[in-house]
């Protein structure tokens, strides 16, 4: 079955492993081209999307590539955008979201989609399995984190006055 990646686009470009020389092309070119180059969407039929932040800087030229296409999210963020392409996704275990944003990769797996960070999209063979404090950390952001603390300050307080 083909797959298909939905690819968190400045992620890629800003991560520390892409080539600095390809930056200088233009954020559409300098990935389209990265990867096509090294095939990091595996099988041909593979579909990939790329989600951009904000709006083109110029108008975009008809990509040729019927296998990927370009999204730039304008009001909203890529982030929000991703989120509603899972929720969209008729078969989310058929689609790879690529993002080294924490909230993503933990939306992507809850939703049943595989999530890659972007290094390991760079760099396939460097795949990492998540290991349990990856997991239990994406799972809980800042302001649930404080949310439990006060709510367990409160409870033990409560306690020790009764």
């Amino acid at each position: 079955m083909p797959l298909q990646y939905v690819i968190d686009a400045y992620n890629i470009i800003n991560h520390t492993t892409f080539p600095s020389t390809r930056r200088k092309q233009g954020p559409v070119s300098a990935l389209l081209g990265f990867i096509k180059e090294r095939k990091l969407h595996g099988k041909l039929k593979n579909k990939v999307i790329l989600v951009f932040d904000g709006y083109p800087g110029t108008p975009l030229q008809k990509i040729n590539e019927e296998k990927i296409e370009v999204i730039f999210s304008g009001e909203e963020s890529a982030d929000a955008r991703i989120k509603k392409m899972l929720d969209a996704a008729g078969n989310p275990r058929e689609t790879v979201v690529v993002s080294d944003d924490r909230e993503i990769k933990f939306y992507a797996k809850a939703a049943g989609a595989v999530s890659l960070g972007a290094g390991e999209f760079i760099n396939p063979e460097q795949k990492k399995k998540d290991t349990k404090e990856d997991l239990i950390k994406a799972e809980l952001n800042y302001s649930q984190v404080s949310q439990i603390n006060k709510e367990l300050k409160r409870l033990w307080i409560d306690k020790r006055n009764d």
